[in-house]
């Protein structure tokens, strides 16, 4: 009788304890989870501010000090909506929009009202396009052909097609000018790997939407994300991609991007964030360009980093990739960056392309990619090399495809 007590005041113990412990990893997850959504919703909070960007943009379209294509829907007839939020930095938002019956994406810098002093009242349309010019001069390099550019800059000042380029419109434009996306757009505007611009008011402005992006990979709820290993993220985003042809035709529109942006109509650029989140594509599988703020006009790019202190190379980044080496007499970052544009595409490209690629070119692309990848200093100090082998990868991946429907 005493043993089958002491038995059951034991069974009562122990399910006491496993009670009292599964209340406290309850309370433990609760917590925690609460935690994780309480950051998580500051976070978001504080990056998406598309109502102070609208509200700001719109203050000063009012009281005429910024005018263009997109004002007049954005703040009078309320047919420019802001939707989805995908900023990732403060200063500048980003939101999925529709305009009409068109998709795009609204891109709003949360600067203040220094930005639209320029040009000032009393300014010809003769010292704007002067202005334009000796801005873009700075910018790209004294190009060739800068002229034909700022002429296409004040056809876009235009925005209400009157003939006449008012204050306002001025105010926009020159905002705009000092972005490096829009940079890129306007130089690049003629080729099929960057989105149109639909319109703009003031420094926010309305691309094309590129319908699928990332480059590859899906886009998950953040609070997979957060709880999701690397590696199998990793894995997951390679499952997540087009058929063997049309990641073949994607990655051939990288490639043409590194042609377009080296030594191009006007001037160099380096591409400083070659990660799949900053590229997309279309239904017909053309590269697209989503997020263009780290390709930067080289001659900035020098003029910048060489001003930079510096202790060891690691110092002397911009972006993700544009890495220069450190100049440890003068503790300064020298202008020539350690790797070109073709080797840092072809590393975002090498996992991407070979998954799946057919048996008879599986093996020569991986030793075309390779020797990519391996390419070393300024694309200048090797343009030869640089030439050729983005021309092998090119032609390879072209001969593979051009004879598929997928093409």
């Amino acid at each position: 009788m005493t043993n089958e007590l002491l038995y059951v005041q034991h069974s009562v113990t122990e399910r006491k304890g496993v009670c009292v412990c599964y209340l406290f990893f309850s309370w433990l997850a609760v917590f925690v989870g609460s935690w994780i959504v309480y950051v998580e919703y500051s976070s978001y909070t504080e990056l998406c501010r598309g109502h102070d960007c609208k509200n700001s943009i719109c203050d000063k379209y009012r009281k005429g000090v910024i005018d263009g294509s997109a004002c007049s829907s954005l703040c009078e007839k309320g047919t420019l909506y802001l939707g989805k939020c995908f900023t990732a930095k403060p200063k500048s938002q980003v939101y999925s929009g529709s305009w009409g019956d068109l998709e795009g994406v609204i891109k709003c810098q949360m600067e203040d009202s220094a930005a639209f002093n320029k040009p000032t009242k009393g300014t010809s349309v003769e010292k704007f396009r002067e202005m334009i010019l000796n801005h873009l001069k700075a910018k790209v390099g004294d190009q060739a052909n800068l002229a034909d550019l700022a002429t296409q800059v004040l056809a876009i000042t235009d925005a209400n097609k009157d003939g006449h380029i008012s204050l306002p419109e001025a105010h926009s434009t020159w905002a705009l000018l000092q972005l490096n996306e829009f940079l890129l757009a306007l130089v690049l505007q003629d080729r099929e790997h960057t989105p149109k611009l639909l319109g703009f008011c003031g420094d926010l402005y309305v691309m094309e939407k590129v319908p699928h992006s990332p480059l590859y990979g899906v886009s998950l709820p953040w609070i997979v994300e957060v709880w999701m290993p690397a590696g199998l993220r990793h894995s997951m985003d390679q499952w997540f991609t087009p058929s063997w042809p049309h990641k073949a035709k994607i990655s051939i529109g990288l490639l043409e991007l590194v042609e377009d942006v080296f030594h191009g109509t006007f001037g160099s650029f380096l591409m400083c964030d070659v990660s799949a989140a900053s590229f997309g594509y279309n239904d017909r599988h053309d590269l697209k360009v989503m997020d263009a703020r780290y390709i930067v006009p080289e001659a900035i790019f020098q003029e910048d980093i060489r001003q930079q202190r510096c202790e060891a190379d690691e110092d002397c980044v911009y972006g993700a990739d544009c890495l220069t080496s450190c100049d440890l007499t003068k503790h300064r970052c020298t202008p020539e960056v350690t790797r070109p544009n073709l080797a840092k595409a072809c590393e975002a490209l090498k996992d991407y392309v070979l998954r799946g690629a057919p048996s008879d070119v599986r093996e020569e692309l991986e030793k075309q990619l390779y020797a990519c990848v391996t390419l070393k200093g300024s694309a200048e100090q090797m343009e030869i090399e640089h030439s050729l082998i983005l021309n092998n990868l090119k032609t390879l991946l072209w001969k593979k495809i051009s004879h598929t429907k997928d093409s």
